[in-house]
Protein backbone atom coordinates (compact mmCIF):
# COMPACT_ATOMS: atom_id res chain seq x y z
CA UNK A 1 0.00 0.00 0.00
CA UNK A 2 1.24 3.67 -1.14
CA UNK A 3 1.31 5.96 1.69
CA UNK A 4 1.74 9.73 1.00
CA UNK A 5 3.87 12.31 2.55
CA UNK A 6 1.10 13.47 5.22
CA UNK A 7 1.67 17.17 4.84
CA UNK A 8 1.05 17.42 1.25
CA UNK A 9 -2.75 16.74 1.50
CA UNK A 10 -5.27 18.91 3.55
CA UNK A 11 -6.68 15.49 5.13
CA UNK A 12 -3.84 16.02 7.66
CA UNK A 13 -4.77 19.48 8.81
CA UNK A 14 -8.17 18.22 9.16
CA UNK A 15 -6.72 15.66 11.50
CA UNK A 16 -5.28 18.48 13.59
CA UNK A 17 -8.15 20.18 13.87
CA UNK A 18 -10.61 17.65 14.86
CA UNK A 19 -8.30 16.78 17.23
CA UNK A 20 -7.73 20.06 19.06
CA UNK A 21 -11.61 20.57 18.89
CA UNK A 22 -11.61 17.20 21.03
CA UNK A 23 -9.26 18.73 23.09
CA UNK A 24 -11.49 21.81 23.56
CA UNK A 25 -14.53 19.77 24.81
CA UNK A 26 -12.23 17.22 26.76
CA UNK A 27 -11.51 20.71 28.63
CA UNK A 28 -14.69 21.32 28.81
CA UNK A 29 -16.43 18.57 30.17
CA UNK A 30 -13.23 16.98 32.52
CA UNK A 31 -10.41 19.61 33.53
CA UNK A 32 -11.61 19.81 37.13
CA UNK A 33 -15.16 18.18 36.94
CA UNK A 34 -16.20 14.86 37.81
CA UNK A 35 -16.56 12.39 35.24
CA UNK A 36 -20.20 10.74 34.69
CA UNK A 37 -22.25 10.38 31.75
CA UNK A 38 -20.09 13.02 30.06
CA UNK A 39 -17.43 10.06 29.74
CA UNK A 40 -19.62 8.71 27.11
CA UNK A 41 -20.96 11.83 25.37
CA UNK A 42 -17.07 12.28 24.85
CA UNK A 43 -16.16 8.62 23.72
CA UNK A 44 -19.17 9.07 20.49
CA UNK A 45 -17.78 12.35 19.42
CA UNK A 46 -14.46 10.80 19.32
CA UNK A 47 -15.60 8.09 17.12
CA UNK A 48 -17.40 10.65 15.05
CA UNK A 49 -13.98 12.82 14.57
CA UNK A 50 -12.42 10.03 13.41
CA UNK A 51 -14.59 8.79 11.06
CA UNK A 52 -14.63 12.18 9.77
CA UNK A 53 -10.98 12.85 9.15
CA UNK A 54 -10.29 8.99 8.17
CA UNK A 55 -13.30 7.83 5.84
CA UNK A 56 -11.47 5.50 4.54
CA UNK A 57 -12.25 3.63 7.95
CA UNK A 58 -16.02 2.94 6.12
CA UNK A 59 -14.32 0.82 3.59
CA UNK A 60 -12.69 -1.77 5.60
CA UNK A 61 -14.93 -4.37 7.23
CA UNK A 62 -12.80 -4.69 10.27
CA UNK A 63 -12.59 -1.01 10.58
CA UNK A 64 -16.80 -1.30 10.76
CA UNK A 65 -16.76 -4.13 13.10
CA UNK A 66 -14.60 -2.43 15.37
CA UNK A 67 -16.50 1.32 15.31
CA UNK A 68 -19.50 -0.51 16.29
CA UNK A 69 -18.05 -1.95 19.13
CA UNK A 70 -16.49 1.19 20.22
CA UNK A 71 -19.92 2.76 19.55
CA UNK A 72 -21.73 0.00 22.05
CA UNK A 73 -19.03 0.47 24.62
CA UNK A 74 -19.77 4.42 24.49
CA UNK A 75 -23.10 3.81 25.11
CA UNK A 76 -22.06 1.79 28.22
CA UNK A 77 -19.90 4.51 29.56
CA UNK A 78 -23.29 7.16 29.41
CA UNK A 79 -25.27 4.57 31.42
CA UNK A 80 -22.43 3.30 33.79
CA UNK A 81 -18.69 5.32 33.37
CA UNK A 82 -15.63 2.85 34.57
CA UNK A 83 -12.35 2.35 33.61
CA UNK A 84 -12.80 -1.23 32.07
CA UNK A 85 -15.61 -0.16 29.80
CA UNK A 86 -13.06 3.02 29.13
CA UNK A 87 -10.03 0.80 28.53
CA UNK A 88 -12.44 -1.45 26.07
CA UNK A 89 -13.31 1.32 24.09
CA UNK A 90 -9.59 2.04 23.56
CA UNK A 91 -8.77 -0.91 22.79
CA UNK A 92 -11.66 -1.13 19.66
CA UNK A 93 -11.15 2.70 18.24
CA UNK A 94 -6.91 1.23 18.19
CA UNK A 95 -8.25 -1.76 16.28
CA UNK A 96 -10.28 0.60 14.06
CA UNK A 97 -7.82 2.94 13.32
CA UNK A 98 -4.96 0.26 12.19
CA UNK A 99 -7.41 -2.21 10.42
CA UNK A 100 -6.93 -0.13 7.32
CA UNK A 101 -3.02 -0.46 7.55
CA UNK A 102 -3.52 -4.41 7.79
CA UNK A 103 -3.85 -7.31 6.02
CA UNK A 104 -7.31 -9.64 6.71
CA UNK A 105 -6.63 -12.57 9.06
CA UNK A 106 -3.90 -11.67 10.77
CA UNK A 107 -3.72 -13.65 14.22
CA UNK A 108 -4.42 -11.70 17.92
CA UNK A 109 -0.42 -12.25 18.35
CA UNK A 110 0.58 -9.61 15.53
CA UNK A 111 -2.49 -7.08 16.75
CA UNK A 112 -1.19 -7.35 20.29
CA UNK A 113 2.43 -6.17 18.88
CA UNK A 114 0.84 -3.70 16.29
CA UNK A 115 -1.22 -2.07 19.69
CA UNK A 116 2.30 -1.98 21.46
CA UNK A 117 4.24 -0.19 19.10
CA UNK A 118 0.81 2.42 18.44
CA UNK A 119 1.03 2.88 22.07
CA UNK A 120 4.68 3.68 22.19
CA UNK A 121 5.76 5.33 19.01
CA UNK A 122 2.44 7.68 19.46
CA UNK A 123 4.28 8.99 22.55
CA UNK A 124 6.45 10.65 19.97
CA UNK A 125 4.62 11.17 17.25
CA UNK A 126 4.16 14.88 17.58
CA UNK A 127 8.09 15.14 17.41
CA UNK A 128 8.06 12.95 14.42
CA UNK A 129 5.81 15.20 12.83
CA UNK A 130 7.31 18.10 13.28
CA UNK A 131 10.49 16.84 12.01
CA UNK A 132 8.59 15.70 8.75
CA UNK A 133 7.15 19.13 8.74
CA UNK A 134 10.58 20.82 8.86
CA UNK A 135 12.31 18.51 6.48
CA UNK A 136 13.69 20.78 3.37
CA UNK A 137 11.72 19.21 0.44
CA UNK A 138 11.86 20.23 -3.51
CA UNK A 139 10.30 23.16 -5.14
CA UNK A 140 6.90 21.99 -6.95
CA UNK A 141 6.74 21.97 -10.24
CA UNK A 142 4.49 24.62 -10.14
CA UNK A 143 7.19 26.91 -8.20
CA UNK A 144 5.38 27.43 -5.22
CA UNK A 145 7.22 27.51 -1.77
CA UNK A 146 7.83 24.20 0.97
CA UNK A 147 6.90 24.60 4.54
CA UNK A 148 10.26 24.91 4.85
CA UNK A 149 11.01 27.40 2.33
CA UNK A 150 8.45 29.69 3.88
CA UNK A 151 9.91 29.68 7.37
CA UNK A 152 13.31 30.56 6.00
CA UNK A 153 11.69 33.14 4.36
CA UNK A 154 10.30 35.31 7.34
CA UNK A 155 12.83 34.10 9.91
CA UNK A 156 14.67 37.28 8.91
CA UNK A 157 11.67 40.01 8.69
CA UNK A 158 9.91 38.44 11.96
CA UNK A 159 13.69 37.96 14.10
CA UNK A 160 14.96 41.63 12.99
CA UNK A 161 11.45 43.27 13.53
CA UNK A 162 10.92 42.56 16.83
CA UNK A 163 14.67 43.27 17.65
CA UNK A 164 13.92 46.86 16.43
CA UNK A 165 10.11 46.99 17.76
CA UNK A 166 12.14 46.46 21.20
CA UNK A 167 14.42 49.29 20.85
CA UNK A 168 11.94 51.31 20.06
CA UNK A 169 9.56 50.54 23.16
CA UNK A 170 12.65 51.58 25.08
CA UNK A 171 12.98 55.12 23.36
CA UNK A 172 9.33 55.82 22.60
CA UNK A 173 6.63 55.60 25.89
CA UNK A 174 3.60 55.92 23.63
CA UNK A 175 4.84 52.31 21.88
CA UNK A 176 5.89 50.96 25.31
CA UNK A 177 2.52 51.62 26.68
CA UNK A 178 0.83 50.05 23.49
CA UNK A 179 3.08 46.91 24.10
CA UNK A 180 2.40 46.95 27.69
CA UNK A 181 -2.06 46.20 27.00
CA UNK A 182 -0.18 42.89 24.98
CA UNK A 183 1.52 41.20 27.66
CA UNK A 184 0.96 37.50 28.57
CA UNK A 185 -0.95 36.79 31.47
CA UNK A 186 1.18 35.18 34.14
CA UNK A 187 1.39 31.79 34.90
CA UNK A 188 -0.67 30.53 37.51
CA UNK A 189 -1.00 26.51 38.96
CA UNK A 190 -4.35 26.53 36.75
CA UNK A 191 -2.74 27.41 33.46
CA UNK A 192 0.22 25.21 33.81
CA UNK A 193 -2.25 21.66 35.15
CA UNK A 194 -4.69 22.58 31.75
CA UNK A 195 -1.37 23.28 29.81
CA UNK A 196 -0.41 19.56 31.30
CA UNK A 197 -3.67 18.66 30.14
CA UNK A 198 -4.03 19.65 26.91
CA UNK A 199 -0.99 18.07 25.88
CA UNK A 200 -1.80 14.88 27.14
CA UNK A 201 -5.21 14.86 25.68
CA UNK A 202 -3.81 16.05 22.24
CA UNK A 203 -1.09 13.14 22.53
CA UNK A 204 -4.40 10.24 23.17
CA UNK A 205 -6.72 11.95 20.25
CA UNK A 206 -4.08 12.43 17.94
CA UNK A 207 -2.58 8.77 18.08
CA UNK A 208 -6.24 7.66 16.74
CA UNK A 209 -6.12 10.35 14.13
CA UNK A 210 -2.58 9.34 13.02
CA UNK A 211 -1.85 5.72 15.01
CA UNK A 212 2.11 4.90 14.31
CA UNK A 213 2.68 0.85 13.26
CA UNK A 214 5.84 -0.88 11.90
CA UNK A 215 5.14 -4.00 9.16
CA UNK A 216 8.18 -6.33 10.44
CA UNK A 217 6.93 -7.74 13.43
CA UNK A 218 8.22 -11.48 15.98
CA UNK A 219 7.47 -14.16 15.29
CA UNK A 220 5.16 -16.48 17.76
CA UNK A 221 7.70 -18.16 19.91
CA UNK A 222 7.33 -22.06 19.16
CA UNK A 223 9.37 -24.89 20.50
CA UNK A 224 8.74 -26.57 17.43
CA UNK A 225 10.52 -29.96 17.48
CA UNK A 226 12.99 -28.61 20.35
CA UNK A 227 13.66 -31.40 22.70
CA UNK A 228 13.56 -30.26 26.31
CA UNK A 229 16.46 -31.35 28.41
CA UNK A 230 15.16 -34.09 30.76
CA UNK A 231 11.94 -34.77 29.02
CA UNK A 232 10.96 -37.50 27.06
CA UNK A 233 8.15 -39.60 25.80
CA UNK A 234 8.47 -42.18 28.70
CA UNK A 235 9.25 -39.17 31.40
CA UNK A 236 5.45 -38.13 30.17
CA UNK A 237 3.92 -40.58 30.37
CA UNK A 238 5.02 -41.62 33.83
CA UNK A 239 4.54 -37.89 34.84
CA UNK A 240 0.99 -38.06 33.19
CA UNK A 241 0.32 -41.18 35.55
CA UNK A 242 1.85 -39.52 38.40
CA UNK A 243 -0.19 -36.32 37.95
CA UNK A 244 -3.30 -38.01 37.73
CA UNK A 245 -2.82 -40.27 41.17
CA UNK A 246 -2.36 -37.14 42.68
CA UNK A 247 -5.17 -35.12 41.46
CA UNK A 248 -7.20 -38.11 41.56
CA UNK A 249 -6.69 -38.07 45.67
CA UNK A 250 -7.25 -34.56 46.43
CA UNK A 251 -10.40 -34.87 44.05
CA UNK A 252 -11.27 -38.32 46.18
CA UNK A 253 -11.12 -36.24 48.86
CA UNK A 254 -13.30 -32.95 47.61
CA UNK A 255 -15.93 -35.46 46.50
CA UNK A 256 -15.99 -37.07 49.97
CA UNK A 257 -16.17 -34.05 52.55
CA UNK A 258 -16.78 -30.89 50.25
CA UNK A 259 -19.33 -32.55 47.84
CA UNK A 260 -21.26 -35.22 49.78
CA UNK A 261 -20.62 -33.62 53.51
CA UNK A 262 -19.09 -36.80 54.84
CA UNK A 263 -17.67 -35.91 59.07
CA UNK A 264 -14.62 -34.80 58.67
CA UNK A 265 -11.97 -35.92 61.85
CA UNK A 266 -12.95 -34.30 65.33
CA UNK A 267 -10.29 -31.72 65.12
CA UNK A 268 -10.73 -30.04 61.78
CA UNK A 269 -14.29 -28.35 60.82
CA UNK A 270 -16.00 -27.95 56.86
CA UNK A 271 -15.30 -24.19 57.22
CA UNK A 272 -11.48 -25.29 57.85
CA UNK A 273 -11.63 -27.41 55.05
CA UNK A 274 -13.65 -25.48 52.84
CA UNK A 275 -11.90 -22.06 53.67
CA UNK A 276 -8.33 -23.08 52.38
CA UNK A 277 -6.87 -23.48 48.97
CA UNK A 278 -9.04 -22.14 46.20
CA UNK A 279 -6.83 -20.09 45.02
CA UNK A 280 -3.62 -22.63 45.07
CA UNK A 281 -6.01 -25.20 43.31
CA UNK A 282 -6.20 -22.44 40.38
CA UNK A 283 -2.72 -22.31 40.55
CA UNK A 284 -1.99 -25.84 40.20
CA UNK A 285 -4.96 -25.69 37.43
CA UNK A 286 -3.25 -23.33 35.72
CA UNK A 287 0.41 -24.93 35.83
CA UNK A 288 -1.14 -28.10 34.67
CA UNK A 289 -2.36 -26.31 31.94
CA UNK A 290 1.25 -25.39 30.96
CA UNK A 291 2.42 -28.37 31.31
CA UNK A 292 0.01 -29.73 28.64
CA UNK A 293 0.93 -26.64 26.26
CA UNK A 294 4.52 -27.05 26.26
CA UNK A 295 5.23 -30.87 26.48
CA UNK A 296 2.39 -32.01 24.47
CA UNK A 297 2.96 -29.97 21.59
CA UNK A 298 0.54 -30.85 18.33
CA UNK A 299 2.09 -33.02 15.99
CA UNK A 300 4.23 -34.12 18.38
CA UNK A 301 5.56 -37.70 18.87
CA UNK A 302 4.44 -37.81 22.27
CA UNK A 303 1.28 -36.03 21.46
CA UNK A 304 -0.05 -38.95 19.02
CA UNK A 305 0.49 -41.51 21.47
CA UNK A 306 -2.87 -42.79 22.03
CA UNK A 307 -2.38 -43.93 25.78
CA UNK A 308 -0.47 -40.02 26.30
CA UNK A 309 -3.27 -38.57 25.04
CA UNK A 310 -6.01 -40.95 27.05
CA UNK A 311 -4.27 -39.65 29.75
CA UNK A 312 -4.18 -36.25 29.10
CA UNK A 313 -7.85 -35.85 28.54
CA UNK A 314 -8.32 -37.86 31.77
CA UNK A 315 -6.01 -35.64 33.80
CA UNK A 316 -7.77 -32.39 32.01
CA UNK A 317 -10.96 -33.81 33.40
CA UNK A 318 -9.58 -34.13 36.73
CA UNK A 319 -8.29 -30.43 36.28
CA UNK A 320 -12.02 -29.39 36.10
CA UNK A 321 -13.55 -30.81 38.77
CA UNK A 322 -10.45 -29.45 40.83
CA UNK A 323 -11.63 -25.81 39.29
CA UNK A 324 -15.33 -26.52 40.40
CA UNK A 325 -13.97 -27.82 43.78
CA UNK A 326 -12.53 -24.16 43.87
CA UNK A 327 -15.46 -22.95 43.32
CA UNK A 328 -17.37 -24.64 45.71
CA UNK A 329 -14.81 -23.71 48.68
CA UNK A 330 -14.97 -19.61 47.36
CA UNK A 331 -19.03 -19.94 47.72
CA UNK A 332 -18.95 -21.41 50.72
CA UNK A 333 -16.11 -18.70 51.91
CA UNK A 334 -18.99 -16.07 50.96
CA UNK A 335 -21.84 -18.35 52.26
CA UNK A 336 -19.71 -17.56 55.80
CA UNK A 337 -18.01 -14.54 55.55
CA UNK A 338 -19.53 -12.07 52.46
CA UNK A 339 -19.72 -11.10 48.97
CA UNK A 340 -17.18 -8.77 47.78
CA UNK A 341 -16.58 -7.73 43.76
CA UNK A 342 -13.25 -9.17 44.17
CA UNK A 343 -14.61 -12.80 44.86
CA UNK A 344 -17.06 -12.29 41.57
CA UNK A 345 -13.96 -11.60 39.72
CA UNK A 346 -12.34 -14.27 41.34
CA UNK A 347 -14.77 -16.73 40.18
CA UNK A 348 -15.30 -15.21 36.90
CA UNK A 349 -11.50 -16.03 36.54
CA UNK A 350 -11.78 -19.42 37.68
CA UNK A 351 -14.61 -19.99 35.21
CA UNK A 352 -12.12 -18.35 32.25
CA UNK A 353 -9.19 -21.20 33.48
CA UNK A 354 -11.21 -24.04 32.95
CA UNK A 355 -12.78 -22.54 29.52
CA UNK A 356 -8.53 -22.22 28.96
CA UNK A 357 -8.04 -25.57 29.86
CA UNK A 358 -10.83 -27.27 27.77
CA UNK A 359 -9.33 -24.83 24.44
CA UNK A 360 -5.80 -26.05 25.23
CA UNK A 361 -7.25 -29.82 25.01
CA UNK A 362 -8.65 -29.10 21.91
CA UNK A 363 -5.75 -27.90 20.13
CA UNK A 364 -4.21 -31.28 21.41
CA UNK A 365 -6.87 -33.17 20.12
CA UNK A 366 -7.59 -31.34 16.52
CA UNK A 367 -4.03 -30.15 15.87
CA UNK A 368 -4.60 -26.63 16.07
CA UNK A 369 -1.45 -24.01 15.63
CA UNK A 370 -0.74 -21.80 18.62
CA UNK A 371 -1.84 -18.61 17.15
CA UNK A 372 -5.25 -20.62 17.13
CA UNK A 373 -5.11 -21.27 20.92
CA UNK A 374 -4.35 -17.31 21.73
CA UNK A 375 -7.21 -15.78 18.99
CA UNK A 376 -9.77 -18.15 20.91
CA UNK A 377 -8.30 -16.94 24.55
CA UNK A 378 -8.19 -13.31 23.63
CA UNK A 379 -12.06 -13.56 21.91
CA UNK A 380 -12.87 -15.47 24.78
CA UNK A 381 -11.68 -13.16 27.47
CA UNK A 382 -12.91 -9.77 25.59
CA UNK A 383 -16.05 -11.25 25.40
CA UNK A 384 -16.03 -12.13 29.07
CA UNK A 385 -14.97 -8.73 29.87
CA UNK A 386 -17.38 -6.53 27.52
CA UNK A 387 -20.01 -8.09 29.74
CA UNK A 388 -18.58 -7.58 32.86
CA UNK A 389 -18.11 -4.03 32.35
CA UNK A 390 -22.25 -3.96 31.70
CA UNK A 391 -22.70 -5.31 35.38
CA UNK A 392 -22.61 -3.27 38.10
CA UNK A 393 -20.53 -5.87 40.27
CA UNK A 394 -20.92 -3.47 43.25
CA UNK A 395 -24.68 -3.72 43.51
CA UNK A 396 -24.93 -7.50 43.27
CA UNK A 397 -22.42 -7.74 45.80
CA UNK A 398 -24.18 -5.18 48.37
CA UNK A 399 -27.88 -7.01 47.48
CA UNK A 400 -26.59 -10.76 48.06
CA UNK A 401 -25.24 -9.42 51.11
CA UNK A 402 -28.30 -7.96 52.67
CA UNK A 403 -30.52 -10.83 51.38
CA UNK A 404 -27.82 -13.50 53.07
CA UNK A 405 -27.15 -11.43 56.25
CA UNK A 406 -27.70 -13.34 59.29
CA UNK A 407 -29.29 -10.09 60.49
CA UNK A 408 -32.00 -10.38 58.49
CA UNK A 409 -32.90 -13.99 57.95
CA UNK A 410 -30.85 -15.58 60.78
CA UNK A 411 -28.42 -17.44 58.43
CA UNK A 412 -25.02 -16.59 56.33
CA UNK A 413 -22.68 -14.03 57.51
CA UNK A 414 -22.43 -10.70 59.56
CA UNK A 415 -23.80 -8.10 57.52
CA UNK A 416 -20.55 -5.58 57.11
CA UNK A 417 -21.85 -2.34 56.90
CA UNK A 418 -18.37 -0.91 56.58
CA UNK A 419 -18.35 -2.28 53.00
CA UNK A 420 -21.23 -1.13 51.61
CA UNK A 421 -20.52 1.96 52.84
CA UNK A 422 -17.36 1.36 50.69
CA UNK A 423 -18.68 0.44 47.46
CA UNK A 424 -21.19 3.73 47.38
CA UNK A 425 -23.98 4.27 45.54
CA UNK A 426 -24.26 0.64 44.31
CA UNK A 427 -25.25 -0.42 47.89
CA UNK A 428 -28.30 2.41 48.48
CA UNK A 429 -30.60 0.80 47.27
CA UNK A 430 -29.74 -2.53 48.97
CA UNK A 431 -29.38 -0.18 52.34
CA UNK A 432 -32.75 1.11 51.87
CA UNK A 433 -34.50 -2.30 51.64
CA UNK A 434 -32.47 -3.27 54.47
CA UNK A 435 -33.65 -0.38 56.85
CA UNK A 436 -36.84 -1.64 55.74
CA UNK A 437 -37.26 -4.91 56.25
CA UNK A 438 -35.22 -6.00 59.50
CA UNK A 439 -36.40 -5.75 62.94
CA UNK A 440 -33.63 -4.95 64.80
CA UNK A 441 -33.41 -1.14 65.99
CA UNK A 442 -29.92 -0.63 66.17
CA UNK A 443 -29.28 -2.21 62.96
CA UNK A 444 -31.80 -0.07 60.97
CA UNK A 445 -29.83 2.85 62.57
CA UNK A 446 -26.47 1.87 61.82
CA UNK A 447 -28.03 1.21 58.50
CA UNK A 448 -29.54 4.56 57.76
CA UNK A 449 -26.82 6.51 58.79
CA UNK A 450 -24.85 4.71 56.10
CA UNK A 451 -27.81 5.44 53.86
CA UNK A 452 -28.24 9.05 54.70
CA UNK A 453 -24.56 9.67 53.89
CA UNK A 454 -24.16 7.95 50.49
CA UNK A 455 -27.83 9.19 49.46
CA UNK A 456 -26.36 13.11 49.95
CA UNK A 457 -23.08 12.52 48.78
CA UNK A 458 -25.14 10.77 45.04
CA UNK A 459 -27.19 13.91 44.99
CA UNK A 460 -24.85 16.27 45.24
CA UNK A 461 -22.84 14.19 42.68
CA UNK A 462 -26.19 13.94 40.45
CA UNK A 463 -26.58 17.77 40.65
CA UNK A 464 -23.56 18.40 38.58
CA UNK A 465 -24.57 17.80 34.59
CA UNK A 466 -21.00 16.79 33.95
CA UNK A 467 -21.05 13.67 36.87
CA UNK A 468 -24.46 12.99 36.22
CA UNK A 469 -25.04 9.49 35.17
CA UNK A 470 -28.00 7.38 33.91
CA UNK A 471 -27.57 4.20 36.61
CA UNK A 472 -27.29 6.64 39.54
CA UNK A 473 -30.49 8.55 38.13
CA UNK A 474 -32.22 5.19 37.94
CA UNK A 475 -31.03 4.44 41.54
CA UNK A 476 -32.51 7.64 42.92
CA UNK A 477 -35.84 6.82 41.30
CA UNK A 478 -36.17 3.05 42.59
CA UNK A 479 -35.20 4.32 46.40
CA UNK A 480 -38.22 6.98 45.45
CA UNK A 481 -40.77 3.77 44.29
CA UNK A 482 -39.34 2.04 47.39
CA UNK A 483 -40.30 5.16 50.02
CA UNK A 484 -43.19 6.25 48.53
CA UNK A 485 -46.04 6.12 51.56
CA UNK A 486 -42.88 4.56 53.73
CA UNK A 487 -40.84 7.22 54.48
CA UNK A 488 -37.17 6.18 56.26
CA UNK A 489 -36.70 7.53 59.87
CA UNK A 490 -33.72 9.54 60.32
CA UNK A 491 -30.69 8.24 61.96
CA UNK A 492 -29.74 9.64 65.68
CA UNK A 493 -27.68 12.29 65.88
CA UNK A 494 -24.23 11.95 66.98
CA UNK A 495 -20.77 10.90 65.47
CA UNK A 496 -20.61 7.92 63.39
CA UNK A 497 -17.53 5.06 63.16
CA UNK A 498 -16.88 3.84 59.62
CA UNK A 499 -20.11 1.12 60.12
CA UNK A 500 -22.22 3.44 60.97
CA UNK A 501 -22.64 2.59 64.66
CA UNK A 502 -22.49 6.03 67.05
CA UNK A 503 -19.33 6.59 68.48
CA UNK A 504 -18.74 6.82 71.85
CA UNK A 505 -17.46 10.23 73.16
CA UNK A 506 -13.91 10.55 74.44
CA UNK A 507 -13.60 10.95 77.76
CA UNK A 508 -10.17 12.72 78.06
CA UNK A 509 -8.02 13.11 81.88
CA UNK A 510 -8.02 16.74 83.39
CA UNK A 511 -5.35 18.81 82.54
CA UNK A 512 -4.51 19.37 86.16
CA UNK A 513 -4.76 16.99 89.24
CA UNK A 514 -7.34 17.96 91.77
CA UNK A 515 -5.85 18.98 94.61
CA UNK A 516 -6.95 17.06 98.15
CA UNK A 517 -8.96 18.36 100.56
CA UNK A 518 -7.16 18.48 104.05
CA UNK A 519 -7.79 16.35 106.81
CA UNK A 520 -10.12 17.34 109.30
CA UNK A 521 -8.38 18.53 112.81
CA UNK A 522 -7.66 16.40 115.49
CA UNK A 523 -9.16 18.64 118.54
CA UNK A 524 -11.93 21.51 117.64
CA UNK A 525 -11.11 24.65 116.46
CA UNK A 526 -12.57 27.44 118.40
CA UNK A 527 -14.28 30.19 116.33
CA UNK A 528 -12.03 33.79 117.15
CA UNK A 529 -14.31 36.30 117.97
CA UNK A 530 -12.32 38.69 120.15
CA UNK A 531 -8.81 39.88 119.74
CA UNK A 532 -6.53 37.60 122.11
CA UNK A 533 -6.28 39.34 125.77
CA UNK A 534 -9.32 40.97 125.52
Amino acid sequence: MLHHHPFTRAGFWLKVGVAGLLTVLADTLFFFHPAGATLGAFALAWVIGVVFARPGLRRDPRAVFAIAAAVLLALVLLDRPGPLAWALFGLMLSVAVLSARVRAGDPAWRWAQRLIVHAVVSAAGPVIDLVRLTRPRRRSRRGGLSLWRLVKLLVLPLVGGAVFLVLFASANPLISNALDQFRAPALSGETILRAWFWGLVLLIVGATQRPRWRRKLFALPSLGDAVIPGVSGASITVSLVVFNALFALQNGLDIAFLWSGAPLPDDMTLADYAHRGAYPLIATALLAGLFVLVALRPGSETARRPLVRGLVVLWVGQNMLLVASSLLRTADYIEAYALTRFRIAAMIWMVLVAAGLLLILWRMLRGKDGHWLIDANVRLTLVVLAVVSTVDLGSVAAAWNVRHAREVDGTGALLDLGYLRFLGAPALVSLVELEQSTSDPDLRDRAAAVRAELQARLRRQQSDWRGWTWRDARRLQRIEALTEGRPLARPRPGPRDWDGSITAPDVLPPLVEPVPAPPPPAFPVQPLTSAPGA
